[in-house]
């Protein structure tokens, strides 16, 4: 089914629907990733957006249950060069097209990928309409001109959690706050394991896979948990996940880590990492089209390492505002500088701007876990 993809800028691209008819909006954005397209789908940092695979062949190895980062697709939209409708891999459970359609997610096809990302890399990350319906260019380039541009929008409120939920037999858990309520009372192994509050912007299901992995009970708690209710849980650490778009405008998550620090140790990563940064005295920034992919260096200051990472962020920590704050630069990114990661001087807190539980992807940051566990069992309380 033919289609077009109108950027803001005006550029057209005529492509194909291989997921039927259908118009979406949002972001356009690239990821550099080779594997692990349905992580990408389903990654919460992606809410609003429609995604470009930079690699060309996409849905050669199906679908399948397993490889799910949240409960739904989050994506607005999925671009691909090529799209492989007949899957050959012996844990694909179905086709790509399939699981688009049954979410109502559109996926285009037959549009010059290498082209797209140039144009991105040159203008920066654009709004786009995607249509099989109205395809008049002009109306649709006007209709992408008037889409609400991802800075100073509160995404986060769309993608977390409603109810406080534990890790079970691999499956998030809801809690039943009718007989449970927030406080010390709520943890099932206090004795043998460390207490995490995983305070959920977006968070992916590995990450709490990978916090299980290393010791620790997990309970995933809504954005909007007051630092009260975290404080009367009285957890080990406090654990701040990734998440979608501009962080200053959760300024209800930023309050609450004002009211945090120096409670107890504290880890973030991606929107967590810029939250925090903001609770601390720094500012952010919109990076002109993003970390997307399995393949950023960030290089460790203090061993001196290179970390090849797995990135997805559209936002990042000025380097200038953490001047005077009692912060330590301690990763930094070496394709353009940018910061990857901070620790306070003071109080056992840090944070990184990659996903170390990244996955499919590189485990060179993995480590991270457990030097979070390390600093609870250091100020364990």
């Amino acid at each position: 089914m033919k289609a077009i993809l109108a950027l803001e800028s005006g550029r057209i691209f005529p492509c194909r629907s291989f997921t039927g008819p259908g118009e979406a909006t949002g972001e356009v954005v690239f990821n550099t990733s080779m594997t692990g397209y349905q992580e990408i789908l389903t990654d919460p940092s992606y809410r609003g957006q429609m995604v470009t695979m930079t690699y060309p062949l996409i849905g050669n190895y199906g679908v399948n249950p397993e490889d799910v980062e949240s409960d739904r697709i989050q994506v607005s939209a999925f671009i691909v060069k090529e799209y492989q409708d007949f899957p050959s891999n012996f844990r694909s459970r179905g086709t790509l097209a399939d699981y688009l359609k049954k979410e109502g997610i559109i996926g285009i096809e037959d549009l010059d990928t290498r082209a797209l990302t140039r144009h991105i890399r040159n203008a920066g990350s654009m709004r786009a309409v995607i249509s099989t319906e109205d395809v008049a260019p002009e109306i649709l380039v006007g209709k992408a001109k008037n889409i609400p541009d991802m800075a100073g929008q509160d995404l986060v409120k769309l993608v977390t959690t409603d109810t406080p939920y534990r890790w079970v037999d691999n499956k998030p858990s809801l809690c039943n706050m009718e007989t449970t309520m927030l406080s010390s009372d709520i943890w099932k192994h206090k004795a043998d394991k460390l207490s995490v509050v995983a305070l959920d912007y977006g968070i992916k299901y590995n990450i709490i896979r990978c916090l299980e992995k290393v010791g620790c009970e997990v309970i995933v708690v809504p954005a909007t948990t007051s630092a009260a209710d975290i404080k009367s849980m009285k957890p080990d650490g406090i654990f701040l996940s990734n998440g979608p778009g501009d962080p200053e405008p959760v300024t209800y998550a930023i309050d609450t880590l004002k009211k945090l620090v120096g409670f107890r140790p504290m880890f973030g990563i991606c929107l967590g990492h810029q939250l925090l940064s903001i609770a601390l005295g720094g500012k952010t920034y919109k990076l002109k089209f993003g970390h997307r992919g399995g393949n950023q260096p960030a290089k460790n200051l203090m061993s001196s390492k290179v970390e090849i990472t797995s990135q997805n962020h559209g936002f990042a920590v000025d380097l200038d505002s953490m001047t005077g704050k009692s912060l330590e630069l301690v990763h930094v990114n070496l394709n353009d500088n940018t910061v990857e990661g901070f620790r306070h001087k003071d109080y056992p807190i840090f944070a990184v701007q990659y996903h170390p539980e990244a996955s499919p992807g590189p485990h060179d940051a993995s480590y991270l876990f457990d030097e979070f566990v390390n600093l609870m069992k250091e100020h364990k309380k």
